[in-house]
């Protein structure tokens, strides 16, 4: 028996196994350079790859459901995205 994944939801599991591998491999680092300043420049760099792996991976949603929603309902999908990325936002 086969299993077909569809190739969008592939391609979001594959960004979110990418975002999974970079944290891990910062907090390897972390624990390797032993140094809090360090760590926390590792860290700061984590503040890049969450925003990015979110907007990409709901970008790839979006556009495989291009065909089955509104163009209204897409406008308030990257509404609520652009409301976590200000929420999440350090002042």
């Amino acid at each position: 028996m086969f299993i077909f994944i569809e190739k969008i939801v592939l391609g979001m599991a594959l960004l979110r196994i990418l975002s999974g591998c970079i944290e891990i491999t910062a907090a390897i680092l972390m624990i390797k350079f032993n140094s809090i300043e360090k760590a926390l420049m590792v860290n700061s760099s984590l503040a890049l790859v969450g925003p990015i792996i979110l907007i990409l991976t709901t970008t790839i949603g979006v556009l495989g459901m291009v065909g089955n929603i509104s163009f209204y309902k897409i406008l308030w999908i990257f509404l609520g995205v652009c409301f976590i990325l200000f929420g999440a936002m350090k002042s």
